[in-house]
């Protein structure tokens, strides 16, 4: 936790997606100090035709190296979520050639109620991991 979901334009080999993964992962590990074996990632590709990421009118080029990305997340604060945003574009930047403007990030926030690791138990809640203790 956090669950990161790529959407990416398909096409790029499992050699890319991995250095994409972790380049993702070391830069969530930095901003949000969460422990090495928090990881969890999807990827999806997409036809071209089946993804269109514009520039909401800021003049943001995009390629078809573009990668939209979907945190879900427990809040983390804005510091943080600015944190990521910079270091996952630096990483994406210097360890995979993806150009900062080709990245665009969404964090939805949820509560420690909104997590189940397994066994249909919210282990936030249950105390099982960092979150509220059991009464």
């Amino acid at each position: 936790m956090p669950l990161l979901h790529f959407h990416l334009v398909e096409g790029r080999s499992d050699g890319e997606i991995k250095a994409l993964l972790d380049a993702a992962h070391e830069a969530m590990l930095e901003a949000f100090k969460v422990p090495r074996g928090d990881r969890y990632q999807i990827v999806s590709e997409h036809k071209p035709s089946r993804m269109i990421v514009e520039d909401t009118g800021l003049g943001i080029p995009r390629t078809g190296n573009v990668v939209l990305l979907q945190v879900f997340s427990r809040p983390r604060g804005e510091e943080a979520n600015a944190l990521f945003y910079r270091l996952l574009v630096e990483r994406l930047e210097a360890d995979c050639g993806i150009a900062p403007s080709d990245v665009m990030i969404s964090v939805v926030e949820n509560q420690d109620a909104h997590w189940s690791f397994g066994y249909g138990r919210a282990q936030f809640l249950t105390g099982e991991l960092g979150g509220k203790k059991p009464e």
